[in-house]
């Protein structure tokens, strides 16, 4: 159990004058424990001016910067050791926050894991199921829910990785990976999450392309020889079948030496191109390396 006047709750909102007000009617015993910080990511509606009247520490960015540098906004101005971060659209509540807390422990991290009968519109389930797949390959464990906007974890280990996390919805999806794979104790609580209120932001076609893209990223950045090295065998192995079925075939026209010395420019692009890929697959390994051992 953490100190409560260690823990910062932090609540990113664009546009959520509908939502932020109830939200921050339920952490009201919250503000008395801790802090509770808006960061306004450049609202064209109320909600700075809600959050305000709620009497709560609210943060303004003067233009739309995305979901996670709102949130690397307040973490960089948290004054707690613990944070902890939810979704200001009405989808959490402040009563969730509690178990969390009771489940941290010697974990660094605690995550809200979204059970049966929580609210995920239908357009995302397809780009989530297949970047959770890829997140439990590269993390070689089993992710109960890769992206919750709800979870706790010390902020020491957040200010680690700020460098590397993204300014847009993938910020958590990174810090799940990037706690995975630094070898970090990453803990799941079950919760229920209600309908968001109001319009999501998210655009199913922008989303479905930036979901690519951020798989794409996320192997890059973690565990690239994970992709490159079988990518690397498949075609070495591709290159040698086509080399030994075109020296069989050859074999019964010609002299089986000479067949065996002849290879096909095909085979031969394939055995090159294995090669290739294995050194860009080392290359990549250690430039991912490299930059997330860069700390701010």
């Amino acid at each position: 159990m953490t100190r409560p006047s260690s823990i910062s709750i932090i609540v990113p909102a664009f546009n959520e004058q509908e939502s932020i007000g109830d939200v921050l009617n339920g952490l009201r015993d919250w503000c008395d424990r801790g802090e509770v910080i808006v960061v306004d990511d450049a609202s064209t509606d109320r909600t700075a001016e809600i959050a305000k009247q709620a009497g709560v520490r609210v943060i303004k960015h003067l233009h739309n910067k995305g979901y996670g540098a709102a949130l690397k906004t307040g973490i960089r101005a948290a004054a707690g050791d613990i944070i902890v971060m939810m979704d200001g659209d009405g989808q959490h509540s402040g009563t969730q926050i509690q178990p969390l807390l009771d489940a941290f422990g010697d974990n660094d991290m605690v995550v809200g894991a979204r059970a049966k009968g929580s609210d995920a519109p239908l357009v995302r389930r397809p780009g989530k199921w297949i970047l959770t797949k890829v997140a439990n390959y590269l993390a070689e464990t089993q992710i109960p829910d890769l992206n919750s906007g709800l979870r706790i974890f010390r902020r020491d280990i957040a200010m680690r990785f700020l460098h590397i996390l993204p300014n847009g919805f993938s910020f958590t999806t990174t810090l799940t990976l990037a706690m995975f794979k630094e070898g970090y104790n990453v803990a799941y609580v079950p919760i229920t999450t209600r309908p968001r209120v109001g319009t999501s932001t998210v655009n199913p076609v922008p989303h479905g392309l930036s979901t690519i893209m951020l798989i794409i990223r996320i192997i890059a950045l973690f565990d690239p020889l994970k992709v490159f090295l079988p990518a690397s065998v498949c075609l070495f192995l591709i290159g040698a079948a086509y080399w030994i079925g075109s020296v069989a075939y050859h074999s019964f026209e010609t002299n089986p030496v000479t067949s065996i010395i002849h290879i096909p420019s095909g085979a031969v692009i394939l055995l090159v191109s294995s090669v290739i890929v294995f050194m860009f697959g080392i290359l990549a390994d250690q430039v991912s390396a490299i930059r997330r051992e860069q700390y701010e």
